[in-house]
Order: structure tokens, then C-alpha cells, then sequence
């Protein structure tokens, strides 16, 4: 099966990196995006393996991950620098020099998302999941944002996929 909307996914990404990553440089969360300005909450930052699998240990526990019942998924470090990838319950992310890029909690959601929708790929299931992980655990602003970049990018998607009705945003990063 091809992976047809590969390309636009991380076109789409990249635009959302960037966002992201200017609100840290400029100081200024506050971004317009179609019409609609948003404050985007702040996206964490990891600095070795050890600390994205405790960052996934407590996602996996947030109640509307937990309901699906998929065990949570091992990080490993990459040797290679140009991508990360989800492959058979594990995560592999660069963390060299080169690889700090995925270092970064959009990349281990994105990698997430691949676990919780197996076999799918970039295709909308996985970008529905995707979105919703960007919802449930980084919050709505973020999972608006990310939905609007997405149409834009001409990325296809389906009907939310993690969250059940009236669940609100906890802190995966809080101890």
C-alpha cells in the first residue's frame, strides 16, 4: 500500500515546527492563522532518551489513550540523524548534533500516533490520531492550529479518534 500523503504531512509539520519553534525565538506565543488568532501553549523539549520514555510512560496513562489498551511503545536511540520512526512497538529518535530536530514532543506524538493507528501510515486515520494526541495532551489550541495547517496542506483526515466526550487536557509533563 502507498503511502500517499507522506510528503503532505511533513510539509504540514514543518509549517507547525515553525510556528512553534518562532514563538520561542520572538517571545510571543500569539500566532494568526486564517483569520483566527491563538496562544500556543508551549511544546516540550527533551533531552535524552531517557526523558521522552518517562514523557510517553505518563501519556499512555491519560484516560483517553489509556481506553485503548495498547501497551506503551519502548524509545531507542537512532543512529541515523535525518528521520525518527515508529517500527514494531518501538521509537527510535536521532539525538545527536544533527538529530536534535526530533528531540521535540510534536515528533514523539507524531511517532505515537504510528502506534496507536498500526498499519495506516500517513493516511487519515493516523493524521486523526495524531491531531488528537496534539489535542489531549498539548490542548486545543494546538490540535486547531494543526488542523488548519493541515487542510491547508491538503491533508486528509477523519473524525477525531482518542478523546471521549467532555475530556479536558492533562499534563503529561507534570510530576
Amino acid at each position: 500500500m502507498r503511502d500517499t500523503q507522506r510528503s503532505k504531512v511533513y510539509s504540514a509539520q514543518n509549517v507547525l515546527h515553525w510556528l512553534f519553534d518562532s514563538a520561542v525565538q520572538t517571545g510571543n506565543p500569539v500566532v494568526t492563522i486564517n483569520g483566527v488568532t491563538v496562544t500556543l501553549p508551549p511544546e516540550a523539549k527533551f533531552g535524552c532518551v531517557n526523558s521522552i520514555q518517562t514523557y510517553l510512560n505518563r501519556v499512555m496513562q491519560m484516560p483517553d489513550i489509556a481506553k485503548h489498551r495498547r501497551f506503551t511503545p519502548t524509545v531507542r536511540e537512532r543512529k541515523g540523524t535525518t528521520k525518527a520512526h515508529y517500527q514494531s512497538g518501538t521509537i527510535a529518535i536521532p539525538v545527536h548534533r544533527d538529530g536534535k530536530w526530533a528531540m521535540r514532543e510534536m515528533v514523539v506524538l507524531h511517532e505515537l500516533a504510528h502506534h496507536l493507528a498500526p498499519g495506516d501510515r500517513h493516511g487519515p486515520g493516523f493524521v486523526a490520531v495524531f491531531l488528537s494526541l496534539l489535542g489531549t495532551v498539548l490542548g486545543p489550541e494546538a490540535e486547531l492550529v494543526a488542523r488548519m495547517v493541515f487542510i491547508d496542506n491538503g491533508v486528509q483526515t477523519s473524525p477525531a479518534a482518542l478523546r471521549s466526550e467532555g475530556s479536558r487536557r492533562e499534563d503529561p509533563k507534570a510530576s
